[in-house]
């Protein structure tokens, strides 16, 4: 008989769990699934809904580019080309087209910009980003390509389109797939499962794709930087948009805010004319980068300021929600995550 009771109890308090863990409710009648009033009035909602879908994010880093040519003109000479290493039988002539790379560094980088997350599938975005690198001469062929000025800065508008790869909801997605193979009456594994889906998972990885325009706001000769004497650039940016891909990771250490790193390769091109701009030669460049930065998704929910109310968690007032913690710490905090 006391074996019986045993045995009724535990399915009880299994069904129980169960029902709790697709219900996901807390003690303040908050909901995960349940989309509670934010705003008084309609209106206010559907703004606090939408400006809960944006986040602001900024970023910096650094970076190494690469810049390559296949150099051939009919007038060298208008061109700051030279030969490097006097080599037997490396004379440059009219018909050779020459192979020539440089590369430096890129540091610092800055961009910041607007992101969305839409459903936890993908994520549209867009930007401002400025950029100061240093110039190498490009080499090859025993000639070498001096670039006049040494540093160039850019300033660049850009959007982003990025597909999520892995989450906390793929995740549960992915557990459930590794105990497909455990009976639904095999209660031990089912707890397991629940344990694990429930575990807070703070990392995303998302596929990146990044597209924009450039604009070269620094490039000059600085022998001829004299006041009065008009200059006009030879390196020039390609009206062509430039693109990148990008592998980001996400780390939420809280509902709003989130650090992330990003790292990647941007595929630009430039141009540079001959002295008299008579003719132009195409510059192809990489910019292989790491950036670190900080994201802040815009609160939809306000923040409670009802005189002696104490909760930390969202909770309700009058049927609307509140917050009753910073954008800094997690709202609905589990066992282990209030320190």
């Amino acid at each position: 008989m006391i074996r019986k009771k045993l045995l009724v109890s535990i399915l009880f308090l299994s069904v129980l769990n169960l029902s709790s863990f697709a219900q996901d409710d807390d003690i303040f009648g908050i909901s995960e699934k349940a989309k509670n009033p934010k705003s008084e009035s309609g209106v206010g909602n559907a703004v606090r809904n939408v400006l809960e879908m944006f986040a602001l994010e900024i970023s910096t880093g650094a970076a190494y580019q690469q810049m390559a040519t296949g150099f051939y003109s009919e007038n060298p000479t208008l061109y700051p080309i030279s030969q490097y290493q006097n080599f037997e039988n490396s004379a440059f002539s009219l018909s050779d087209t020459l192979s020539l790379k440089g590369g430096d560094w890129v540091f610092p980088l800055v961009n910041g910009g607007v992101r969305i997350n839409v459903f936890n599938l993908i994520t549209i975005g867009g930007g401002l980003g400025k950029e100061w690198g240093n110039l190498a001469p490009m080499r090859g062929n025993d000639h070498e390509f001096q670039f006049e000025g040494a540093t160039y800065q850019i300033s660049k508008t850009y959007g982003t389109v990025g597909l999520v790869l892995y989450d906390a909801k793929k995740r549960q997605s992915f557990l459930k797939w590794q105990y497909r193979k455990y009976s639904t009456n095999n209660l031990y594994m089912q707890s397991e499962l629940r344990q694990r889906a429930r575990a807070n998972y703070p990392w995303r990885f998302i596929l990146e794709g990044e597209f924009g325009n450039m604009k070269l706001t620094k490039a000059y000769d600085p022998s001829l930087d004299l006041p009065g004497q008009p200059y006009t650039p030879r390196l020039a940016v390609s009206e062509d948009p430039y693109f990148g891909v990008f592998l980001r990771m996400e780390y939420d250490f809280s509902e709003y805010a989130k650090l992330f790193l990003k790292g990647g390769a941007e595929f630009r091109k430039f141009t540079y004319a001959a002295s008299d701009f008579s003719e132009f030669q195409n510059i192809d460049q990489n910019v292989y980068g790491l950036q670190a930065g900080l994201a802040i998704k815009i609160p939809g929910t306000k923040r409670c300021k009802i005189q002696g109310c104490g909760v930390v968690m969202k909770h309700l007032h009058d049927g609307i929600e509140y917050r009753g913690s910073s954008i800094f710490r997690l709202q609905n905090r589990k066992i282990g995550q209030w320190y």
